[in-house]
């Protein structure tokens, strides 16, 4: 009798074990969605960064290279959140 029931353990575990592999599977990325959400990380990065640059700016000349930067980063954005 005690043999089924560790049988019927190791089937549980098993059975366990291949529904926690279906979940991850199910939430991994293929490398194109990864080298994706890389870089629009990387662009929101950089725009944080140009934000911040253009708040501290004093010099008008800087302050607008600074917003064509920005400009650009959101319209590279807007392109991979499109795609």
């Amino acid at each position: 009798m005690a043999r089924g029931w560790e049988s019927k353990s190791v089937e549980d575990q098993i059975g366990a074990a291949e529904a926690e592999r279906e979940i991850r599977a199910a939430h991994e990325y293929s490398a194109a969605q990864r080298e994706q959400n890389e870089r629009k990380q990387s662009l929101m990065l950089s725009r944080a960064l140009i934000v911040s640059r253009i708040k501290a700016a004093r010099d008008v000349r800087y302050r607008a290279q600074l917003k064509v930067a920005l400009d650009q980063l959101e319209e590279q954005l807007r392109e991979i959140e499109s795609e």
